[in-house]
């Protein structure tokens, strides 16, 4: 059993310099220093706070670290360590390290222990864990036979409720032995039930009872007089009725009587009663086709009409709110490049903006904090931090970084990341993030490559933006310029903005892309002859756009988990719903015509542009066939530079190492052929096997075995 005393293992430092040493087989060409710019190296061994809870009596933070694995480890993702830092000191104490994964951590309401989620074992669950603050043994609390996806405190400290999904009965197990279990598509679902579970710190046992039956609990909250659970409830256990079917209920802990509290037209986020246990307040869309979620409302707990606090015509999205007091509510918002965090009256009114990620340099993300609203923990990003610890003491103008996860950074050259805005076709003003080359000299121009957020629901903010996939100072450290456009549907600028993109796939939206592009090149930043773009999931589809229609703009494009055929794309994703009501917005039987002109099969035949695409074999959301169609449209039509490449077993995006290594690599040797170096199309395609890039080459005896 892991414990506090236990001596921090040397994982992460391990894969960093085994990193460095293995990946010098590949040179970054003369045009930037090795030992001085960001490597591939660096962008694969960095370590990230994930999470920070604050304890109730404000000294100590929890935090949770996310440490990638080895390249020559088993597959799998990063593991994920927990820490507590002294807020006075900064003192580190680790409690769980190594070969572990540990997520969810909250304080009991007295701050004497921390629970969290972990799995444990060859075959084990994840289930709730509790070890006292002070250090000691981890005792398991919940034994579930199937995993556990979140759970909370009671406020008493004696008991926790968690959730999750009902087991397979005997008879459907031994119908598996046998060969019979047969998938019956979307029915015969298993409910995400909630339980309600004892905490006995000696390890002893409880039965767990259950608290819910014949609908899924997606998240909840405990009513601060323990009497009550607010939870997020939808029909059916099914990701549509995730994203579209939520309603706040509450549950009676005494009668188990469930009632429903809201009804939201569209997404829900977060929510959490007041002090007093008298009301509600909750983030919502603002109407069924808001795409994402952006208002915040409260509630009386007995039922009524909810308020809107959002100021009307609120240039950002609302995406997480608490209450400061009774009177008083806190809420979390996306406003262009940066994040805030306000007050306002629970009567409505003016809000008050306590903290601007602009002011501070730090993008912060939602806060916990101390009852007394003095003390806030956050985890933080900035351009050259990919994720820390951060302080914030109430009125301080600025915040205290209490983590250097990756000092080593310190030492790198990276390319200066700057907000940009431009003018659309329309004169409206659209944003990006423009990181600049290492090294960039006014006047000359560079290679560009532009990356394109997914979702449409997502934005960027001026935060660290290096990962596997669209890596700005990996890029940049190449050569490269790398722009980040905030496009049209984008989210963190209001609703109207957003609905931008509502029924208009590919048209507004793609066109502030190009124009971006243009823009780029009137500056004199981006040489026109050498333009690449990569995006995934939605970008995947800006990245199959660029190719086909606005393939004079572009060399090449890495298309990642991307939309290829609207059509086809309506009928085989897991979000069906959500794709009708907040994207499309009319049934398909009526946009035939339009549906097939907005989609990048219809113009592959005119692709001059080199084309990567990448994608996993057990993506539900944008089903590997849409890159399948997209690269039989190229082929059938004489393409001579298209490659697809698919990783087993991965989903909407690369979990475990081997496929971030391969992504990664495989994109920065596409965009060097046919960006950097202009290599023809109708030329050599790269190197298949990029194995050695990452230190797995064969040598000449083990390949003639």
């Amino acid at each position: 059993m892991h414990t506090i005393t236990q001596t921090v293992k040397s994982t992460s430092i391990c894969f960093l310099v085994s990193l460095i040493v293995i990946l010098t087989s590949w040179l970054i060409p003369a045009y930037a220093a090795e030992a001085e710019v960001f490597t591939a190296a660096d962008a694969l061994s960095y370590m990230r706070a994930s999470q920070a809870r604050m304890s109730p009596d404000g000294a100590w933070i929890a935090y949770t670290v996310s440490v990638p694995r080895k390249t020559d480890e088993k597959p799998g993702g990063a593991y994920g360590e927990l820490y507590l830092v002294s807020v006075k000191t900064g003192d580190i104490r680790p409690f769980i390290t190594g070969e572990v994964n540990v997520s969810g951590v909250q304080f009991s309401s007295d701050g004497s222990m921390l629970a969290f989620l972990m799995q444990r074992g060859k075959d084990a669950k994840r289930q709730v864990w509790i070890i006292p603050a002070h250090g000691g043994e981890a005792v398991q609390v919940t034994h579930s036979k199937t995993a556990v996806s979140t759970f909370r405190w009671h406020p008493d400290g004696k008991s926790i409720a968690y959730v999750a999904t009902i087991p397979k009965t005997k008879h459907e197990k031994e119908l598996d032995e046998k060969g019979y279990g047969f998938i019956f598509f979307e029915e015969n679902l298993k409910h995400r039930n909630l339980y309600h579970i004892g905490v006995d710190l000696d390890g002893g046992t409880h039965e767990a009872e259950q608290l819910t039956e014949g609908v899924t609990v997606w998240n909840f909250e405990f009513s601060p007089d323990g009497t009550m659970l607010a939870a997020a409830v939808s029909p059916e256990n099914l990701i549509d009725h995730r994203y579209m079917f939520q309603k706040i209920y509450l549950l009676d802990l005494e009668s188990k009587e469930l009632t429903q509290l809201t009804d939201n037209p569209g997404k829900l986020g977060s929510f959490a009663f007041s002090p007093d246990s008298e009301r509600l307040v909750y983030c919502a869309a603002s109407e069924r086709k808001d795409h994402a979620v952006s208002q915040v409302y409260v509630i009386d707990a007995g039922g009524g009409t909810p308020r809107n606090l959002t100021e009307p015509d609120f240039a950002g999205h609302v995406s997480w709110a608490r209450w400061k007091d009774k009177k008083t509510i806190l809420y979390f918002a996306g406003e262009g490049a940066w994040n805030t965090l306000s007050t306002v009256s629970a009567k409505g009114g003016e809000r008050k903006v306590i903290l601007h990620s602009k002011k501070t340099g730090v993008i912060f993300y939602t806060p916990s904090y101390t009852d007394d609203f003095k003390h806030f923990a956050f985890i933080g990003t900035a351009p050259d931090v990919p994720g820390d610890v951060y302080y914030w003491k109430r009125g301080a103008k600025k915040m205290t970084r209490l983590t250097t996860l990756n000092p080593w950074i310190a030492d790198r050259r990276l390319g200066k990341q700057e907000i940009i805005r431009y003018p659309a076709r329309d004169k409206l003003e659209i944003e990006g993030i423009l990181v600049y080359p290492v090294d960039y000299r006014d006047g000359e121009r560079y290679p560009l490559i532009v990356c394109v957020h997914g979702g449409p629901e997502s934005h960027y903010t001026n935060r660290w933006l290096t990962g596997y996939f669209n890596s700005a100072q990996v890029l940049a450290g190449r050569g490269y310029a790398v722009f980040y456009p905030n496009y049209r549907a984008s989210t963190g600028y209001g609703v109207e903005f957003a609905l931008e993109g509502y029924e208009d796939a590919a048209g507004k939206e793609f066109d502030d892309v190009a124009d971006g592009i243009e823009y780029l090149i009137e500056r004199g930043i981006a040489d026109p002859e050498r333009v690449g773009l990569g995006g995934g999931s939605y970008g995947g589809f800006a990245a199959a756009w660029f190719a086909s229609y606005y393939t004079k703009l572009v060399r090449a494009v890495c298309m990642f988990v991307g939309i290829s055929d609207l059509i086809s794309k309506r009928s085989t994703t897991d979000i069906p719903y959500e794709e009708l009501y907040v994207h499309s917005g009319t049934k398909l039987e009526k946009t035939w015509k339009k549906s097939l002109e907005r989609s990048p099969i219809y113009w592959a035949h005119q692709s001059e542009t080199a084309v990567l695409i990448l994608g996993g074999t057990a993506d539900t959301r944008v089903h590997p066939s849409q890159s399948l169609e997209f690269y039989r449209r190229l082929k059938m039509n004489d393409h001579p530079a298209v490659r697809y490449v698919k990783y087993p077993g991965e989903g909407h995006g690369n979990r475990k190492q081997p496929g971030r290594i391969d992504v990664l690599y495989r994109q920065l040797q596409w965009y060097d052929w046919y960006v950097y170096d202009k290599q023809l199309l109708e030329g050599p395609m790269p190197p298949l096997d990029i194995s050695g890039y990452y230190g797995l080459e064969l040598d000449e005896q083990e390949e003639q075995e």
